[in-house]
This record gives C-alpha cells, structure tokens and sequence, in this order.
C-alpha cells in the first residue's frame, strides 16, 4: 500500500459525529441549575464535546498536549520574512529546554508539550521532548516549483498522525492543541488558504512575523505566483498539500485526523494551524466535527478560515505567535464545557422538577 493510500484509508477510520449524544448535552443544559442558556456558548462547546465523545455527559479532558509541527521553507530565500532560517533550529532548542512561551502556557494550563520535526533544515539534537520524523530538510521554493513530493507529504501526514496516536495510546492524551514553528510558514498557509476558499491572496496574506509593507507586497505577489504555477485543485488535496503547502502543515493534518479517528477534541491554534485544517476537511469531511477553534489569530487568512468552516473561536486576543500558545489558553474552556455537563446538580436533585 503507498503512503498516499494510507493517508486516505486513515481518514476513512473517523467515526460519525454523533448528534444524538450532541442533542443529550443540550437537553441536559435545560435541566441543569442555572437559567437556559446562560452559560452562552459553552453549552454548545459542551454538547459538540459529547457528540465527539459518542456520549453524554462526555468525559472532561485531563491530560492535555500541544503538538508543536516544525518545518523550515525554500520560499524563505524569496525574502518573505526578514528572519533567518537559523531561529527554527533556534526556536525547537527552546521548546526543549521550557524557555519559550509555548512552555510557560503549556505549564499554566498543565498540558504537555511534544514537539515533532518533520522538515527542520538542520540536525538537531536529540531530546526527550523532540520526535525526530524528518521528510526532508525544508521544502522546495513553492513560487518556482512543488514544495515536496505528494509521497513526502503523505509522510508528514502520517509522522503527525503517529504521534498523536502514540500520545492517545500510550500517554493517555485526551485533548490535542496544534502547535507550528517554521520561519516563512505563514506563505504556504496563505497558498492553501487561497486554494481551498477561492479568497484572493491580498486577503489571505498576512504579515507573519512582523513584515513591513514592502515586504508584504512581495510576499502577496509569491502568493500569486505559486497559485498560477500549480493551479492547484481543491478536489486533490495532497497534491495541493505537496505543492504548495509547508512540512509541518502536512503534520497538523496528520494531528487533525487522528484526534478524529480517536473521539480527542483538537483545539486549532493560528492561521498555519487553520491552514491544515482546510486540508484535513478535504481529505476527509467529518475531520471538521472534531476541531475547535482556539482563538482568532491577527492574521487576515485565519479569519478566512473561521468563516469557512463555520467555527466561532472562543478568544482573541489579537495574538499571531503560533507555538499553539492561542490553543493552549482554550483548554480551560474545553474542560470547563465538559465539566459543567458532568458535575452541576439538575433542577430534579435540587427538587425544583
């Protein structure tokens, strides 16, 4: 079987959302002490949750973990951002060390961190935090050709599926938060933004880390290169996904449909995050029922996303890291809709029924 069968015959493994045990939760919320629906849009993270979990009240998540998805890009050498390749490999040694903020969010929330290399362009060393799963160091310059080949896609796909599968497995993970680093990273999202909304890449492309407005104009214009070399067909999304998608995106699919194929929540972080998700929807359409959207990232294609999808994110703070830091400060509200289900008295027990 090739790796590309593989990838299709997992995303066929997600079991239906179950509306029944969804509908359950939000009669349940009727009877619970507390006026109906004041509990706003909780309730309904509460009754997704159940119908995710295939029961209701659903179990409350306790054991949290951000997948933080590192790649580095060819289109970095276009000049799309004014960071050097080298803050990666950088950025992947603080993860390991709990020197940055995915960690100090990651603490506060008391979720784990793993961080997978599927596309770091340099040999990192080995560390208890860090999967190694390297495709291939960096992609290739999506502007002038495809960024990986659709075989090395599907093994990025499959590297961020292990993981979170061996996270669920053996870790006892019950709640995935999508997490990226990769310097250049925010212009493959915007390609695939484009490509899976049919929105225009001065909408869809934003200034990542900071650009100025010189720097966004060019990167706006690689956009659009990119999407007239490979006119990429929103019917195949791993062709698109190897042509204009980034390493560490392919991951996050691959952490998006094994938290579905698992009944886990998966919390999205920013715009690379959101990206993903276009692609596991593609792949496989009922992905999107187990996703929740963290919060709204400052960059323009995330909104794009969130309306596309149909998700309302629970904060924004007008954050743009990426790390899966806008993720992780949802995991509260993740457990506290679940937690409301199980633990409030219903007006019955009270004797008001």
């Amino acid at each position: 079987m090739s790796l590309e069968d593989r990838v299709i015959e997992f995303a066929a493994e997600i079991p239906p959302f179950d509306e029944n045990a969804a509908e359950e939760a939000r009669r349940r919320h009727l009877g619970l002490t507390k006026p109906p629906f004041s509990l706003g849009r909780l309730e309904e993270l509460g009754a997704r949750l159940a119908g995710m979990a295939g029961e209701c009240p659903p179990p409350t998540p306790e054991s949290p973990a951000v997948v933080v998805c590192a790649g580095d890009h060819g289109v970095l050498e276009r000049g799309v951002s004014p960071w050097s390749q080298a803050v990666t490999a950088a950025m992947v040694s603080n993860f390991c060390t709990g020197r940055a903020a995915v960690n100090a969010i990651a603490k506060t929330v008391e979720a784990r961190v793993s961080v997978l290399d599927v596309g770091v362009d340099s040999e990192l060393e080995r560390h208890p935090l860090l999967r190694a799963a390297k495709v291939r160091r960096r992609t290739g310059d999506l502007s002038r050709g495809p960024a990986m080949s659709r075989e090395e896609a599907a093994r990025a796909v499959m590297a961020g599926a292990g993981l979170a599968k061996e996270l669920v497995e053996s870790g006892g993970v019950d709640l995935l938060v999508t997490g990226d680093m990769g310097i250049g990273n925010t212009t493959p999202a915007a390609c695939l933004i484009s490509a899976f909304t049919g929105s225009p890449p001065d909408e869809t492309t934003g200034r990542g880390t900071g650009i100025d407005d010189e720097t966004l104009k060019l990167k706006v214009n690689i956009v659009e290169e990119a999407l007239a070399l490979h006119a990429p067909d929103a019917e195949d999304p791993l062709g698109v996904l190897a042509a204009i998608g980034g390493l560490e995106h392919a991951a996050i699919v691959g952490v998006i449909l094994a938290g579905a194929v698992y009944g886990v929540p998966v919390v999205l972080d920013g715009v690379v995050s959101n990206s993903a998700a276009l692609v596991a929807r593609a792949l496989a359409s009922n992905s999107a029922e187990y996703i929740i959207a963290g919060h709204r990232s400052a960059e323009p294609g995330a909104r794009i996303v969130l309306e596309y999808l149909e998700l309302e994110p629970f904060l924004d703070l007008e954050m743009r890291l990426g790390e899966g830091t806008g993720g992780l400060l949802a995991v509260p509200l993740v457990q506290a809709a679940a937690r409301t289900l199980t633990e409030m008295a219903t007006l019955e027990e009270m004797g008001f029924g």
